[in-house]
């Protein structure tokens, strides 16, 4: 198992990495709408959204993918009222052929989603540990 870490997205605040690489799957952990300072940011849900996928962006950037590689995703959400919003932000980083998804109700605190993903890496890639874009 490798490590996966980069600075263009919130640090870890507990003892868990960004992502970890398993043969040519990456697992991401769970991102919020936080910035690299750890920072809550974005006042509307959209924004909140927006942020999450962009920091999950720049940890599969590291592991050498990208968001077109997520094979799984999971969502949390502080209210299921905003289901449907969701799917039209998801829409915009995602394409067909989709990935598999879970979507639940969760007790967040402070903000209102939180999105981990499993990634598989494409042929040829060579995912990079030491965490910057490329």
């Amino acid at each position: 198992m490798e490590e996966i870490r980069t600075a263009h997205a919130p640090p870890s605040a507990g003892p868990y990495s960004q992502g970890v690489r398993s043969g040519r799957l990456v697992f991401l952990a769970g991102q919020g709408p936080f910035s690299m300072t750890g920072e809550r940011v974005g006042e509307s849900f959209a924004d909140q959204v927006r942020q999450t996928m962009d920091n999950l962006a720049a940890v599969a950037e590291a592991a050498g993918a990208g968001l077109a590689d997520a094979v799984r995703i999971g969502v949390y959400l502080r209210s299921l009222d905003d289901f449907a919003e969701l799917n039209e932000l998801l829409a915009e980083y995602l394409s067909a052929p989709y990935p598999a998804r879970t979507t639940i109700q969760a007790d967040l605190r402070g903000f209102d989603v939180e999105v981990d993903m499993v990634l598989e890496l494409p042929d040829g890639s060579v995912p990079s540990t030491q965490g910057g874009r490329r």
